[in-house]
């Protein structure tokens, strides 16, 4: 049997609700963030906003340098789970295979479903109504068989969008989509692919499965099928997450320690917002460092209670630095993760998980 797979995006849903709260915020350029005065980094922000390049994980210094006029405002997680937790329940109306990828964002399975409706971009429309008519927050839907095509076919036409990719179509949408519109391929791997000529998905199918592994490893058998239309991964209920990390390949090289410190400052905030937000605290904190010979070392801290907060994080990465030489070779990626998490459960039932994105 095709599966039927909807996935569900909120569009620029911190923002959203804050527009939706404050009338006086509709249609103006609203940034849900960290203070543009300090190392804070934008979460969110409104599609008024986009238009001057502001996106999410962007320094708030420079979305107020792209946008003075903006509005910047600290966000409140607690209103923007409650608003999920009524989201969540529709999806639950129609099936129990529901899988939150964050608190605006799921994979729902209809194959089988409650209202025994056998289309499921009607099922995505009453979806995609019944969350404007409860919340009046408009959202984008992507409806195909596999949980690959659903994604890219909910941002195909955001804000407000709802597309449907059917298995025939699936070959043809793909070879002409640009690679940086592929679910799971990120912005260092989409620059490593146009380097060597991969631009499309029509591109990247010309590869070979041993050219495609030679090149990234483990991770291109997942691209080989993608772009073949193929994922076999189920909607998992059940899904947790083991770590919270955020990592960054720099622009160029660099050893000054005090620019090393800025940049793991600035990836400890955006941890501590997807460790907030998605409710965790770890007890181990890793900090990870590729130099421009390209050998890796990782560095581990066990901590007694489990961390949340950036200052301790950081406070952590400090230590953990302090104990690298980082004379003999300049820095091309650092990375900072966060593990080893409570083992009770710490979302209420029925909650979505939230991670930094838009």
């Amino acid at each position: 049997m095709t599966k039927k797979i909807i996935h569900i995006d909120l569009d620029a849903f911190y923002a959203s609700v804050e527009q939706r709260d404050n009338p006086t915020l509709k249609n103006r350029p609203v940034i849900v963030g960290g203070d543009p005065n300090s190392r804070g980094v934008v979460a969110t922000c409104s599609y008024e906003a986009r238009k001057f390049g502001i996106h999410s994980a962007m320094s708030s210094h420079k979305a107020y340098q792209l946008c003075p006029q903006a509005i910047f405002i600290k966000p409140q997680i607690s209103k923007y789970k409650s608003v999920s937790t009524e989201i969540k329940k529709i999806f639950y109306e129609y099936t129990d295979l529901v899988e939150p990828l964050s608190l605006d964002e799921a994979f729902l399975d209809v194959t089988r479903n409650k209202k025994n409706n056998h289309s499921a971009t009607l099922i995505a429309q009453e979806i995609k109504n019944k969350i404007y008519e409860k919340t009046q927050l408009t959202s984008s839907a992507g409806v195909s068989y596999n949980k690959f095509l659903a994604k890219i076919a909910s941002d195909y036409k955001k804000p407000k969008g709802l597309t449907l990719i059917k298995p025939e179509e699936a070959i043809p949408f793909i070879k002409i989509l640009p690679i940086r519109k592929f679910f799971g391929i990120g912005k260092v791997t989409e620059k490593k692919m146009i380097q060597i000529g991969i631009k499309t998905g029509g591109d990247l199918s010309n590869f070979s499965l041993n050219e495609l592994i030679n090149l990234f490893g483990k991770m291109g058998k997942f691209y080989y099928d993608i772009v073949r239309g193929k994922d076999l991964r189920p909607v998992n209920p059940n899904r947790s997450r083991k770590s919270i990390g955020k990592e960054t390949t720099l622009s160029k090289d660099i050893s000054d320690p005090n620019e090393i410190l800025e940049i793991l400052i600035n990836l400890a905030e955006k941890v501590e917002y997807l460790l907030i937000s998605n409710n965790k605290k770890g007890k181990t904190i890793t900090l990870k460092i590729k130099f421009n010979d390209f050998t890796t070392i990782t560095r581990s801290s066990s901590l007694a209670k489990p961390v949340q907060k950036k200052a301790i994080i950081i406070k952590e990465i400090q230590i953990l630095i302090n104990k690298i030489n980082l004379k003999e070779k300049k820095v091309r990626l650092l990375g900072i993760t966060v593990s080893n998490f409570n083992e009770q459960k710490l979302l209420p039932e029925g909650q979505l998980a939230l991670p930094f994105k838009d």
